[in-house]
């Protein structure tokens, strides 16, 4: 065992776990965080370092939950239950209001629908709350024409397509996923953390800037009313921090599928896993054309909210694409605000998770996934020679 890094490798993926070392000795003393990544539905790679963390601790993983969200919504495509090409006012007439209502479902997973957020903005208690989200959003301006251009939906998609679940099918996404995904693999990956679990969750920590990352933060225009302070909901007088989000027992206790979500990374890359890979004799979740459908790219270009180039699949990010460009074509996954990653690379047969529990500088992917992401995936090719 490398010097605090606990753990197991498969043979011919020590280099994970020397890179993954070699990462952590630069990092603060209290650093936590895991790793995770199966190949072909085999664990490779079971790592973790810091005192207060283990296999078994639990992290919010923000962003990352959407990942979960659309595989839900990708299996009710795949049996017919969804249709992305229908209307989403054929599942939710409601929906229709404002100019919505040529909208289609297809558009509405890849960031099209122009409803990123409330002009008056969201109380912390709708925040927890799908249902909610969803309820307001019907009525709300789309603050561009939808389907004319793309820009991320931060903290509404989950709650968005959650609601057109609902109506398709009478239970909620939660519902669906925890009967259809978590439970039968009994993935540490939960949208609705049960009281019983709450002694392994880890809070979030806030970021720890350096004087220069710091400044750099200063530095960055920010405006009150811009679609990145409505998509973010940080235009409403008294919005919380980011940070704090899963540490709010409301939030973990609903799992609002666009942020809310509560992970190790072996929930994560197990999930991934599941979803391309047979696992304990179970197939694939997803099929060969479900796993092509979500992986290729719908939205590319300028996205509005986040002022970058990014590309997104049927809802998951296309993450061969803007993130990590090594990867297969038709990778699809989804990262997290405070620093988690998780992805499945299907002609590799790559699943991988990662989780930290300090908010990652600058917010988004932790900028150590670029080396600990290139060495599995490296590791994963030499494995199949």
């Amino acid at each position: 065992m490398t010097q605090g890094i606990h753990g197991t490798v498969a043979d011919g993926f020590e280099p994970v776990r020397e890179e993954f070392a070699a990462f952590v000795a630069g990092e603060l003393p209290d650093y936590e965080g895991q790793l995770c990544a199966y190949v072909h539905g085999r664990k490779v790679v079971d790592l973790w370092a810091g005192d207060g963390c283990d296999a078994d601790s639990l992290h919010g993983v923000f962003s990352s939950t959407k990942g979960a969200a659309y595989l839900v919504v990708a299996l009710l495509i795949q049996e017919g239950t969804l249709e992305p090409d229908r209307k989403v006012t054929y599942y939710w007439p409601e929906f229709g209001a404002e100019g919505k209502g040529g909208l289609t479902l297809r558009e509405l997973l890849s960031h099209r629908a122009g409803v990123v957020g409330l002009d008056a903005g969201f109380t912390g208690a709708e925040l927890a709350d799908d249902r909610a989200i969803a309820e307001r959003l019907a009525d709300q301006r789309p603050f561009w024409r939808p389907g004319t251009a793309f820009g991320y939906h931060a903290f509404v998609i989950g709650a968005l397509a959650g609601e057109v679940v609902r109506r398709a099918t009478g239970r909620t996404l939660q519902e669906v996923y925890e009967e259809r995904i978590r439970a039968p693999y009994g993935l540490d990956f939960h949208l609705g953390l049960p009281e019983g679990l709450e002694p392994r969750y880890r809070s979030v920590q806030p970021m720890a800037p350096t004087p220069e990352q710091q400044a750099v933060l200063d530095a960055t225009p920010t405006g009150p009313h811009t679609l990145a302070s409505i998509a973010f909901n940080t235009h409403v007088p008294g919005a919380g921090e980011l940070v704090d989000y899963p540490n709010s027992r409301a939030v973990r206790a609903s799992g609002p599928a666009s942020a809310g979500g509560v992970a190790s990374a072996r929930g994560l890359a197990g999930m991934y896993a599941a979803a391309i890979s047979e696992i304990d004799e179970r197939p694939p979740l997803l099929k060969p054309d479900t796993i092509a459908e979500v992986g290729q790219i719908h939205s590319t270009g300028y996205d509005l909210v986040a002022r970058v180039h990014k590309s997104f699949g049927l809802g998951f990010q296309a993450v061969s694409d803007y993130v990590y460009p090594f990867l297969g074509a038709g990778s699809f996954g989804h990262s997290g605000a405070g620093g988690s990653q998780a992805f499945a690379d299907p002609r590799s047969g790559l699943a991988y998770g990662y989780t930290r529990r300090r908010y990652a500088y600058p917010g988004g992917a932790a900028p150590e996934n670029d080396r600990l992401v290139h060495a599995t995936h490296r590791a994963a090719l030499g494995s199949a020679q």
